[in-house]
Parts: C-alpha cells; sequence; structure tokens
C-alpha cells in the first residue's frame, strides 16, 4: 500500500486521510488503521497531536442520542456507552459527507454497508499511539487545552444538526424516528415485537431526564405518534 502524500493535518486533510485509508484498505479496519499509523509516522510529531484532536473533537461533536440509536441498530449486540465510541469512530472512518448526513439524520446511515461490526475502537487511539512511538509522550497529555476547546466550537458551529437528534427515544419511537435502519435490520414482526416494549435507556438517570426535558423529539416522531414532546 502507498503511503500519503500529505505532510501536514489540519480538519480539511485529516478527512483526505480518512478517505485515503478506506480507498487503500477498503472494509479491513485493521489495515486501515495501520495504514494511517504508517502515514502519520512519516510525518512531524505535531501532525499526530492534531491528528489526535481532530479526531476526538469530531467524537465529541457527534455524541448525540439520536445517533446512538442508530448505533443501537446497526451494532451487532447493540451500543454501551462505550460501544457508542467505537460505532462514531466507525462513522467518521466513512468520510465527511456520511459524518455529516448522519448528524443531519442519522437514518442517511440506511445507505452505507454495514461492516466491521460498525465498531473502530482502534480509531480512537492511532493519533496517541503514533505520537507516543514518536515523542515517548502521551497526546493526551499534550493537548492545548485552548486550543482545543476553540477547535470543538468551530467544529460544532460547522455541523448541521438534525431535527431531534438531541432527544433519548423510547423503544416504541425509534421505528419512527429511524424508518429506514428499522426495515433494513429488522422484519416488520420483529419491529413490532422488538420495539414496542424495548427500553435502550435508563429513564431515571439524571442525563436522560435533563435531555428529555431540554430536547424535543422530531417532527416526524411527533406527527406520527400525536406527541407534541
Amino acid at each position: 500500500m502507498n503511503g500519503s502524500s500529505i505532510a501536514e493535518i489540519n480538519r480539511d486533510t485529516f478527512w483526505t486521510l480518512i478517505d485515503q485509508a478506506r480507498e487503500q484498505c477498503g472494509q479491513d479496519l485493521d489495515a486501515s488503521a495501520q495504514w494511517l499509523k504508517n502515514c502519520l509516522l512519516t510525518m512531524e510529531p505535531q501532525q499526530s497531536q492534531n491528528f489526535h484532536d481532530i479526531m476526538h473533537a469530531y467524537m465529541d461533536a457527534a455524541n448525540k442520542y439520536g445517533l446512538w440509536t442508530a448505533g443501537e441498530i446497526m451494532c451487532e449486540y447493540g451500543c454501551t456507552d462505550d460501544g457508542f465510541m467505537d460505532f462514531r469512530a466507525w462513522v467518521i472512518a466513512q468520510g465527511k459527507e456520511v459524518y455529516l448526513a448522519a448528524l443531519n439524520d442519522p437514518d442517511s446511515l440506511a445507505d452505507v454497508p454495514a461492516y466491521g461490526g460498525c465498531q473502530f475502537e482502534s480509531l480512537l487511539y492511532i493519533g496517541d499511539i503514533a505520537y507516543e512511538e514518536l515523542t515517548g509522550r502521551s497526546a493526551y497529555d499534550d493537548i492545548d487545552k485552548a486550543a482545543y476547546k476553540k477547535l470543538k466550537a468551530e467544529i460544532r458551529q460547522s455541523i448541521t444538526y438534525g431535527d431531534g437528534i438531541g432527544y433519548p427515544y423510547s423503544g416504541a419511537d425509534i421505528p419512527a424516528y429511524l424508518p429506514r435502519l428499522c426495515r433494513k435490520n429488522f422484519t416488520e414482526a420483529e419491529i413490532l415485537f422488538n420495539f414496542s416494549r424495548r427500553q435502550i435507556w435508563n429513564s431515571t438517570a439524571p442525563e436522560i431526564k435533563r435531555a428529555r426535558k431540554s430536547e424535543k423529539k422530531s417532527k416526524k416522531v411527533q406527527q406520527r405518534k400525536g406527541d407534541a414532546r
């Protein structure tokens, strides 16, 4: 496999490198991780730090209950807290267009081939691993906190979040919120049986209570169920 000609990692070249890894390695996630690390090792250490920071800023921006619900459907064994991190990394590995579309409408992931369990844990650590090999230090320790805070704000401003993506849906709402993903992964009978009684979230958890108070369900769920909340 050929390496990348990229010499500097910024938000644009981050996505270029992600695309190149997918083009070079296809659906082999282990090969993609190794290819990305090898590319970073040819650059100055700061570029590994940049990759690490940008990766985690995009991860943070994707931390939305609506996307998590899509992960519950797509991931073979559901989505724990750690599993949702791995799922977000997998979505990032599909490229910028898929990532932005998923945050605008998680149901768009019905158009994306599912592979690798829809989880890509090692992508979370590639920047740090390369940085440590180059410097002997951790990218987590050497992060510029002020610059990282600014980066996260800029990335969030560049994203058009979809209607209702911040709401933690009950199982009964999911077929209305993610109709295409449901139909792709389940029969009609399974949808009726599984989601009518399914509870994804601990409804007594403070963060779930806050989200259900501060966020609204998507309009398509409200219209389907006649529910203004």
